[in-house]
């Protein structure tokens, strides 16, 4: 059998992070039947942003780096989609794999569909169900680009049927007629895969003098959470508020761009108190094997990342949304999360209810942690 030539995209860390579970799969199961190319966009170009995380998760170093950096959604994904053509004509794959919502997912699809090269869309499916995020076209208009579609839940899949794909499954897929699968979460692999390495290997903890179920795990970097002044306010307010009602420690690692819209936009009383209280410690962006150690010993997160929240739900920790829509519904629904946005008082009062709160069940959502191999084999068999 010839192998599949498949090339993946990434560009931001979550999918660096996703990207991971698929590589190993090819190298442990499937490397007589699959070559993986790796393209990184270079949509995240901060050191402690991308390069860690190779590091940490054993990826292979990108064939290719596009370097596109940061700007506007325009400029970059003009940048990616030219980079990437390129990259794709003299590869000539088999396959274009695509993670997530991002930019960098938007221009593979884009580049990819143009010029006849399958897709392979992970977390396909998924929907907010508010156009006003960049992330929800992106989602969307990849899924309608894809020849394979791998949602991670059955919320995804009804989601798709609402849209109007058929659940049948074609011997040979197209981008006309694409096969839609059910595979569980590429993430629940890797959240159990890598767990046990950071027991051996985090010492973040002992770094910060973090004592287990007695600190808040808190990320921000969403730009209608950062850019907007009475939103970045209202989030540390409220962050200074718990902190000081509940005596929690409060961890931030900041993104570099929130860091600075901190700056900019915080009113200087409300900065000065966040600087100087010193159960708030801000720190650098977290590697993986750290986020999962912070992530693991956290009494609560409070957090803007689609990724956070579902790992919250990994490690059986309930958690503040500070958005006003999530793709991953079930954790809502079932309790294990609530949504505020930017709102002052849903963020202390979901605080306060997810702290009170005595009873969890955590169901199996998101697979059996094997979504990276089922992945592999449909697209040495449908492709």
């Amino acid at each position: 059998m010839t192998k599949k030539r498949i090339i993946t995209i990434i560009g931001a860390r979550p999918q660096i992070i996703k990207s991971s579970a698929l590589s190993r799969a090819i190298r442990n199961a499937f490397s007589d039947k699959i070559e993986e190319i790796i393209v990184h966009t270079g949509q995240h170009y901060d050191e402690n942003m991308s390069n860690v995380f190779f590091d940490e998760m054993e990826i292979p170093k990108p064939n290719y780096n596009l370097n596109v950096g940061s700007g506007s959604h325009g400029a970059q994904t003009s940048k990616m989609i030219e980079g990437l053509e390129k990259i794709f004509q003299n590869e000539k794959p088999d396959a274009v794999v695509i993670y997530g919502d991002t930019n960098s997912t938007i221009a593979g699809a884009l580049a990819a569909a143009k010029i006849h090269i399958p897709i392979v869309h992970i977390e396909a499916g998924l929907r907010s169900f508010n156009k006003s995020m960049p992330e929800e076209i992106n989602r969307i208009s990849a899924d309608h680009m894809s020849t394979l579609l791998f949602t991670p839940t059955k919320t995804g899949i009804s989601n798709l049927e609402r849209e109007g794909f058929s659940m049948m499954t074609n011997v040979k897929a197209s981008i006309d007629n694409p096969n839609v699968y059910l595979c569980g979460d590429i993430m629940f692999d890797n959240s159990l895969y890598f767990s046990e390495i950071s027991d051996q290997k985090s010492t973040i903890l002992k770094e910060y003098n973090l004592i287990e179920n007695d600190f808040v795990l808190c990320t921000i970097h969403r730009d209608s959470n950062t850019d907007q002044s009475g939103n970045i306010n209202a989030i540390f307010k409220a962050l200074n508020d718990l902190q000081e009602k509940s005596g929690l420690t409060v961890l931030l690692p900041i993104h570099p761009r929130t860091k600075g819209k901190m700056n900019e936009l915080l009113e200087e009383e409300l900065k000065q108190k966040i600087l100087s209280n010193p159960k708030i410690k801000i720190i650098p962006p977290a590697g993986f094997l750290d986020i999962i150690a912070l992530e693991k010993n956290a009494r609560i997160i409070v957090t803007d990342s689609g990724g956070l929240q579902k790992e919250a739900f990994f490690f059986e920790k309930p958690c503040v949304i500070l958005r006003e829509q999530t793709e991953w519904v079930e954790i809502v629904e079932n309790g294990n999360a609530i949504l505020t946005g930017s709102d002052y008082s849903k963020i202390m009062s979901a605080f306060q209810i997810l702290m009170n709160k005595e009873s969890y069940s955590y169901p199996s959502f998101y697979g059996d942690g094997r979504a990276a191999e089922f992945i592999c084999g449909k697209i040495v068999e449908d492709l």
